[in-house]
């Protein structure tokens, strides 16, 4: 999607792997996180990200996650628009992708509620 930044499934496993300093956020509802998490991200629903805009303003980098990578990718668009852009990161393909590429899927009681 123009105008925002982005990561592919390996360069996102290979930050994890390297202990890089970045917070992972899934987006999804409820049922979809019952399907599968990306291990070590934090859950908050696409429709609270507005409520907690200031958290992406002046936190840490930030990867986002949805099932394909499309609502993640509209979220980036939204935080860039209210000055978040440079801190957040969509994950191409969301957690399918990350799931095609290989990389594990977790249970949902490793999922972080922030």
């Amino acid at each position: 999607m123009f105008g925002i930044k982005e990561i592919d499934a390996a360069t996102l496993k290979q930050w994890m792997d390297a202990g890089e300093d970045f917070r992972l956020v899934d987006i999804r509802t409820e049922a979809e996180i019952a399907q599968g998490v990306i291990e070590g991200a934090e859950w908050i629903p696409m429709h609270l990200i507005p409520l907690r805009i200031e958290e992406f303003r002046n936190g840490p980098r930030t990867v986002i996650y949805c099932r394909s990578g499309n609502r993640s990718a509209q979220v980036c668009a939204f935080l860039a628009q209210h000055g978040a852009g440079d801190q957040c990161i969509n994950l191409q393909g969301g957690i399918i992708g990350w799931a095609r590429a290989g990389y594990p899927v977790a249970g949902r009681e490793t999922l972080k509620v922030a």
